[in-house]
């Protein structure tokens, strides 16, 4: 009885993997993104739950979509614990409109809470020299400043973060 368990229950598994994979496929080519964007739809289809973007993520929770490069690999999201993990494939730097410079990571974790990511660990900024970010925030969600916590608080035109910039991959962290 348990071997018929067995094989009832690997064939079920088999059946419904094949249809998930099929899937995966048809879905693939109904849509025309960059390898990159497929692969990190793959997946998430495939941890179960298809995710949004990072840069709606980031909108939904009143931050600058461009706050992370457009080159991400991944990012993970767990809502009940508000933990954000973004992951790069090498540690690079953006140079954003403003003229300011934010280097990452190849992983970049911190709390995402409305208008606010704290306790970031994973990113710094160029001041005189290499300052670790702990913490970004809008004020409000009408705001027009995004402020940088890297020692001191540092603001900075909102609209410079607005579109995911390509990176430059660097060689030190």
């Amino acid at each position: 009885m348990e071997k018929a368990l067995t094989r009832v229950g690997s064939f079920w598994i088999s059946k419904k993997a094949k249809e998930e994979i099929s899937s995966i496929g048809e879905d693939l080519s109904s849509f025309s993104n960059t390898v990159e964007e497929k692969a990190k739809w793959i997946f998430n289809k495939l941890k179960g739950k298809p995710q949004k973007c990072l840069p709606d993520l980031l909108r939904e929770y009143n931050l600058p979509p461009g706050l992370f490069p457009k080159n991400i690999t991944c990012y993970e999201f767990d809502e009940s614990k508000a933990k954000l993990v973004v992951y790069l494939p090498s540690i690079c730097e953006v140079s954003f409109k403003d003229s300011s410079v934010i280097r990452y990571s190849t992983r970049v974790k911190g709390i995402l809470l409305r208008g606010k990511l704290s306790g970031i660990e994973g990113m710094k900024t160029k001041v005189l020299m290499w300052v670790k970010v702990t913490n970004v925030a809008v004020e409000s969600y009408k705001s027009d400043k995004v402020c940088f916590t890297a020692g001191v608080k540092k603001s900075r035109p909102k609209d410079a973060y607005e579109m995911p910039r390509d990176a430059i991959k660097v060689e030190e962290f």
